[in-house]
């Protein structure tokens, strides 16, 4: 059986209103498909732009393998995400507006074994819609103890 890697950005999720997903491939070097599945990746400080009509991801970690030798790879370099044409331009049209962003939130390896970023175009939340969220979570976990318990 495969071990399944998924590797998420969590905090994305309480800072974003999430808007529309897409599926990106993303392009590696062997060092790095071998870190990545062995779980040694991180989407925390990840975002994604546009340089010459490609999208590109910004700040992702991914863990120099251990036994990589001198062809080891960068941890943070910018890494070229690969979409259909049609996909690029619906992105970079939305990606102007004011407040948009697009952010990668998951990391996984599909069925076929290649690496893919699920990425989201998103609006930041303000601080009063993160403290609605933590609300709506609170009553939510207290509904469920109280069903549990009966």
């Amino acid at each position: 059986m495969l071990k399944t890697i998924e590797i998420k950005n969590r905090k994305a999720k309480h800072d974003y209103h999430f808007l529309q997903s897409f599926e990106a491939g993303i392009m590696l070097a062997g060092t790095e498909v071998k870190s990545i599945k062995a779980g040694h990746a991180n989407l925390s400080d990840a975002y994604c732009f546009f340089n010459g009509g490609e999208l590109w991801v910004h700040s992702l970690y991914i863990k120099e393998y251990q036994q990589g030798a001198y062809n080891n790879h960068d941890t943070r370099k910018d890494r070229k995400l690969l979409l259909n044409k049609s996909e690029l331009k619906k992105l970079s049209k939305k990606a102007e507006d004011k407040g948009i962003t697009i952010i990668p939130y998951r990391m996984f390896v599909n069925d076929r074994g290649f690496i893919k970023l699920e990425i989201y175009l998103a609006e930041g939340k303000k601080s009063y819609d993160k403290r609605e969220t933590i609300k709506e979570r609170d009553t939510t976990r207290e509904l469920e103890r109280t069903y549990r318990v009966r």
